[in-house]
């Protein structure tokens, strides 16, 4: 018998009013930390947008200018890596008000992919199916966040010239989307560590990109929240492909 099983509603009670109060803090905490943190992040980058295009004048020495440039990149980091961090603990809180509805494959990856297209460049995609891709339950903002941390994290770890393969095929009651490079792979025993929170994998070093190592996370917390899951296989050079199992549309 579980070990709340006994236990008369009256009993019950309680721990539900204290759930929901620790819940109440959590997301009172998570829109305090977003403000107190994005405040300042977005004037440095503000200020230091409008140092760098001299808005009001010449700064004098062109080393200035190089500085603010280096300081929005910096600033433009830090608040990418904040919104990441923010976004993690949500999910983890329970915090993320999900829409499931069907939600169709082609224009969230369309998205995706002109979104990514910095990341992208140099790289080949190669899209299987490509105008009969199926239609998927998901969040319509939830489906994009898990495309687009794939599909950059695949182009992070592909050597210069290389392909991304993408398909998505229906099995039973939902939907497989596989997303696989041409990098370098990993250890199969090293899969599971790499869905933890600022892990890069052993070759991180041969990454084309930067990041804090927080995209897959995401992914899979993402995928979870909407009924679905994310796995992961690998080999030492053979690529990393990821799979993403959501019910069907």
């Amino acid at each position: 018998m579980p070990p709340a099983a006994h236990l008369r509603p009256a009993q019950t009670r309680p721990r539900a009013r204290r759930d929901s109060a620790l819940d109440a803090q959590k997301r009172s905490f998570l829109r305090m930390a977003s403000h107190e943190l994005r405040t300042p992040l977005n004037s440095i980058l503000g200020f230091s947008e409008i140092l760098t295009a001299e808005l009001y004048g010449p700064l004098g020495a062109p080393q200035y200018k190089e500085y603010a440039e280096i300081i929005r990149g910096s600033g433009q980091k830090l608040l990418n890596l904040v919104n990441q961090v923010l976004e993690i603990a949500r999910l983890e809180a329970n915090a993320m008000d999900f829409d499931l509805r069907p939600e169709p494959l082609e224009p969230a990856l369309d998205d995706v992919l002109a979104s990514l297209e910095a990341d992208l460049s140099g790289l080949k995609v190669e899209i299987t199916g490509r105008g009969e891709l199926p239609a998927v339950v998901a969040d319509s903002r939830g489906l994009r966040t898990v495309l687009f941390h794939l599909l950059q994290n695949a182009a992070a770890f592909s050597p210069e010239g290389g392909t991304v393969f993408v398909r998505a095929q229906r099995l039973g009651r939902g939907v497989e989307i596989v997303i696989r490079d041409e990098g370098q792979g990993v250890d199969p025993a090293a899969l599971p560590r790499l869905m933890g929170p600022f892990e890069q994998g052993e070759n991180a070093l041969t990454r084309r990109g930067e990041g804090a190592g927080l995209g897959l996370t995401i992914a899979d917390l993402t995928c979870k929240a909407m009924g679905g899951r994310l796995t992961l296989a690998s080999k030492p050079g053979k690529g990393l492909t990821a799979g993403v199992r959501l019910p069907i549309g």
